[in-house]
């Protein structure tokens, strides 16, 4: 597995193009209100917003480390080849089957055959392991002329459906509907056309009659809807197509709309009044690469992160997908070092033209990362796609390092909800060690350094132990964790169930 470091003195990069109008709620998102009630949500560590301090014990000479792990691509890769687009894949609750959906496309021709554009659908597949594909033949629409097909969409008109994007809604806003899926449309009609959503009770059969226009806007990419929890209200990361490219001329007056811009709404099933305001354009260390366009961002929100599969883009060649994150949904940090979460392949696979990621389903213990590739850039009709797998350990995509003379991470002060402390970090080439102290940090009788059982293994879930004091009897009480990290990688933690004797 590829690790990136990326030394924390150098700071964080915000890449952000949008005034607030609210720096309270703003500020009240990037920083939480102390004491932090944590419940048992996992508290990512990497961006600062748990942490208090770290520093390094020889802090002259060492300091701590953020560090990237990228996700591994599948030996089985490609899982689908020669056919594929944007991809969205879920897991069944209770069959624990793989549902995929996917974009794709095939040559709009005239009436002599020359082609004049594309035609776009939206294909389905299923998978009992999630690395097997059959794509079934439905017989529901005609495509390539036959229905001898796994199209399950076409879009309002039967014109035009791309970009699909499947949506995690609260159970209120479903309408009774066990899939919702958004996507892009042209060619509609007039006020039909741009992003609409559309329900089904079983992921292949999509209702017509529950098909809504949620914007018109004309943002030819995967345009991802995410509900936000705090907010109560949807964001969608899209183009602003409505001032950019939106008419023939010069750059100079079109103007780029290969941007990642934001709308907000109340609901996915009326009209948005919002526009789209952009915040996030390619900056010094993106031209540096020539990586001078957002192709798009497919965005999940976990843990109170939102987290963003950005696709840079190289005009007209590479596209490849970073990580982007975001507290309050508004302001995106990307690692300054700009570590891609999919890379291209080598050179001659079928993956070594374009990685358009998306975000992650949880598989047991793994974060599992589908893609669609290509074999060619994207300025060439010749270049042909494929789906592929890539894996990761849950919740490790970034790490805090301590060095190998050690190092500490304090958190802020936090109201302990009582059970045990449970780390997912990585320990298994030196030491991991826990105290608890009070707000001013003085450490707290039976729970200092020397009274914690060291960690020097790897799991998801080492629980923390002292030798004669349990933490599930500080329930209530304000307490800060100090962990001591030597050449230890530390990712989350957490309060679990009560602790074990």
């Amino acid at each position: 597995m590829m690790s990136y470091r990326i030394i924390l003195t150098m700071g964080f990069s915000f890449v952000a193009a949008l005034i607030v109008p609210n720096a309270v709620w703003s500020q009240s998102r990037s920083l939480p209100t102390e004491p932090v009630e944590i419940g048992t949500t996992p508290q990512f560590v990497f961006d600062g917003y748990i942490v208090d301090n770290h520093f390094a014990l020889k802090y002259k000479q060492q300091t701590m480390e953020r560090v990237f792990h990228a996700p591994k691509k599948h030996a089985k890769n490609p899982l689908i080849a020669e056919d594929g687009g944007y991809v969205t894949v879920r897991r069944d609750a209770e069959t624990g089957r793989f549902l995929m959906w996917y974009q794709t496309h095939t040559p709009r021709l005239n009436a002599e055959g020359k082609p004049i554009g594309s035609e776009y659908a939206i294909a389905y597949a299923e998978s009992e392991d999630g690395l097997n594909w059959n794509r079934p033949k439905l017989g529901l629409l005609n495509w390539k002329g036959s229905k001898d097909n796994n199209i399950v969409w076409k879009g309002i008109n039967d014109k035009r459906a791309s970009g699909a994007c499947m949506l995690d809604v609260p159970e209120a806003d479903r309408k009774g509907y066990r899939y919702l899926m958004s996507y892009h449309t042209g060619g509609a009609g007039k006020g039909m056309n741009g992003i609409r959503v559309v329900g089904s009770h079983d992921g292949i059969h999509w209702d017509k009659s529950s098909d809504s226009l949620l914007a018109e806007l004309h943002s030819d990419t995967l345009n991802s809807i995410v509900y936000d929890p705090v907010d109560k209200q949807y964001v969608m990361y899209c183009r602003a197509k409505h001032i950019y490219r939106t008419f023939s001329g010069d750059i100079l007056d079109t103007g780029a709309s290969r941007r990642v811009a934001r709308m907000i709404g109340p609901s996915i099933w009326e009209e948005w009044t919002s526009e789209p305001q952009t915040i996030l354009i390619p900056d010094e260390l993106d031209s540096a690469k020539r990586l001078n366009f957002f192709y798009g961002m497919p965005v999940r929100y976990h843990a109170g992160i939102f987290w963003g599969s950005l696709w840079p883009f190289k005009m007209n060649t590479d596209v490849v997908t970073e990580l982007a994150l975001s507290r309050d949904g508004v302001q995106f940090e990307r690692l300054s070092s700009r570590p891609q979460l999919l890379a291209l392949g080598k050179e001659g696979s079928w993956d070594d033209g374009m990685a358009f990621g998306n975000n992650w389903i949880e598989v047991g213990d793994e974060w599992w990362f589908y893609y669609s590739g290509f074999d060619g850039p994207h300025g060439t009709s010749a270049r042909k796609p494929g789906m592929g797998l890539a894996t990761l350990k849950k919740e490790r995509l970034i790490s805090l390092r301590g060095p190998r003379n050690g190092g500490v991470v304090i958190t802020r002060k936090i109201k302990w909800p009582g059970g045990k402390l449970v780390l997912n970090a990585n320990a298994k080439g030196g030491e991991l060690k826990v105290r608890l102290s009070d707000a001013k940090r003085k450490v707290l009788d039976g729970f200092d350094y020397d009274d914690c059982v060291p960690i020097s293994s790897d799991s998801l879930e080492h629980e923390v132990r002292w030798k004669a004091a349990s933490i599930d009897t500080l329930k209530g009480q304000i307490i800060r964790l100090e962990i001591f990290l030597q050449d230890a990688d530390l990712f989350t933690f957490r309060a679990g169930d009560a602790a074990s004797n």
